[in-house]
């Protein structure tokens, strides 16, 4: 076996768990809800964590719903058609290069691109279930960077305070139970760097 489901499914459950006390903290600020997209427009880095998630979620969907799962595929397809060509990093594994300079090209790299999990029909995530970490955390306020920054979604918490947003603080995985179960996965694949979801999604 190359990927824990079990364990995996424990940070998930730890993760969504601190997604609903922030959203009870935050109340009508936090206005994420379907057919809000515009965190779905624009690649970002994934692990091979939650690339072994999607693609665990993009089977499931296989058999629950043919069609569905050959739509993502498709889009999935598509997207790195497009990206390929200008991609920083490696264009045949979809592994993001980790140099200073690359990283800075990623940064405003296809922005207008969507990601392939979102029906553009409905403004839903197909996979909504299986999606990455950096999807679960998105909205409330959140501690990141060497910094320890407070970030937000900037379309929410119009109107709140500083003290407000912070008092809504999401504290997504206290144990760092993520770089763990990254870390096995890696062992045992061998499979190491960031990649997008749309690389991920079109193997």
């Amino acid at each position: 076996m190359t990927w824990n489901p079990k364990s995996d499914q424990k940070l998930v459950q730890i993760v969504d768990a601190a997604l609903a006390e922030a959203a009870r903290k935050s109340g009508p600020w936090l206005v994420c809800r379907p057919g809000c997209t515009q965190c779905c427009i624009g690649p970002f880095a994934i692990s091979q964590l939650d690339a072994a998630r999607l693609r665990k979620g993009l089977a499931d969907l296989t058999k629950a719903d043919p069609q569905r799962a050959a739509k993502v595929r498709r889009r999935a397809k598509e997207s790195v058609a497009r990206l390929a060509k200008d991609f920083p990093g490696d264009a045949v594994t979809g592994i993001l290069a980790e140099d200073e300079l690359s990283e800075a090209r990623f940064a405003g790299f296809a922005d207008d691109e969507p990601c392939p999990a979102l029906d553009p029909a409905t403004g839903t995530c197909d996979l909504y279930s299986a999606r990455p970490m950096t999807c679960r955390t998105f909205g409330p306020p959140v501690r990141s960077g060497e910094e320890g920054a407070l970030g937000v979604c900037e379309l929410c918490y119009q109107g709140a305070t500083d003290e407000q947003i912070a008092a809504c603080e999401m504290a997504p995985d206290p144990e760092d139970l993520e770089a763990k179960l990254l870390k096995e996965l890696e062992e045992r694949t061998g499979r190491r760097g960031k990649t997008i979801v749309a690389y991920c999604l079109a193997e």
